[in-house]
């Protein structure tokens, strides 16, 4: 039985790691300070599905707070640490810049320092296909310039992946940094599209479609990103890795699939494209293959049914989530 951190426990990806991570027998100290980036009542609902699974362990914790970071020294030994915590949203980021620099930068520095210190062997930090920016190759592989980003949240996290270039070159620790794709499923994020547009298409309230809807995201569905990154414990070094799906669909054309699942129609608003959104990505995923062997296993159908399902198994709740 190895002993892992997870970060961001509540979150969407860190609570779907964590439970696969007990399934397979290990034990999980989870972390996260249950913020309120998006509405509170979705991690609590993530939380205490975690909470009844045993060998779980939960500690309400800021990642950006130095001193209450240092409190976990005392929970070692880890055989990894996997900072999947993270404050995201290329929109939110425009109004509140520095608290993603709190959390991505200095959170990720603090768990740095933490695994140096207890000689922790492996660390797995959670990036963003945001950062490649406006002018990206399609599909994007690695090598893509991520030089220019378009908000303080793919800024952030280009700081996160520098810092924990440091670290692996000045303590030797075992690196392995994935840059997910734009991620769906169960108990999805409020804040990101899947969700909003299912709630938004199942209440017949207003869909609101940023620009002409054309442009396109390469989704991924939870199980399989969060497989992916337990394949990333291995030693590999220090690694940048893609993680995403293998289909690639515009706004419009996932409006018109969720309402042929939900079989209501979209009352469709057109609102200003914001500067700060890519128009499109797609993961290159080549490098996932060759070094961990992963492929993406849940199609677009087969996913948007499960989420749509499951949305509407919990509508008494999540239809009353706050949706922007």
């Amino acid at each position: 039985m190895a002993h892992y951190l997870v970060t961001g426990a509540a979150g969407f990806i860190a609570s779907r790691v964590s439970e696969m991570l007990l399934a397979a027998g290990h034990r999980v100290t989870g972390v996260d300070n249950l913020n309120q980036a998006y509405d509170v009542r979705m991690k609590e609902y993530r939380l205490q599905r975690l909470m009844k699974l045993p060998d779980f362990s939960f500690m309400r914790m800021d990642v950006s707070d130095r001193q209450a970071v240092a409190e976990l020294d005392r929970l070692k030994p880890f055989d990894a640490v996997l900072n999947l915590a993270a404050r995201a949203g290329v929109r939110a980021a425009v109004e509140d810049p520095w608290i993603f620099v709190d959390t991505n930068m200095t959170g990720t520095l603090n768990m740095l320092e933490l695994s140096q210190r207890c000689q922790v062997p492996k660390f797995i930090l959670a990036s963003t296909s945001s950062i490649y920016g406006l002018d990206a190759p399609i599909p994007t592989p690695e090598t893509a310039s991520s030089d220019r980003p378009l908000q303080a949240y793919a800024a952030s996290k280009k700081g996160a992946e520098a810092l924990c270039h440091v670290y692996h070159h000045l303590y030797g620790l075992d690196v392995t940094i994935f840059r997910y794709f734009t991620v769906y499923g169960p108990a999805g994020r409020p804040d990101m599209v899947m969700f909003r547009f299912t709630q938004w298409i199942a209440e017949n309230r207003p869909v609101h479609l940023t620009g002409d809807g054309n442009q396109s995201r390469g989704f991924t569905y939870l199980d399989d990103i969060a497989a992916g990154t337990i394949l990333g414990l291995k030693p590999l070094g220090y690694e940048i890795i893609n993680l995403g799906g293998h289909e690639s669909i515009t706004m419009n054309q996932l409006i018109r699939r969720l309402e042929t699942l939900i079989r209501e129609e979209a009352q469709v608003e057109h609102i200003p494209f914001h500067p700060a959104d890519m128009l499109a990505n797609l993961a290159d995923i080549s490098k996932a293959r060759r070094l961990l062997g992963w492929e993406p296993q849940v199609d677009l159908e087969t996913g948007m049914r499960r989420m749509v399902d499951w949305y509407m198994a919990e509508r008494a709740w999540t239809s009353q989530l706050v949706t922007k």
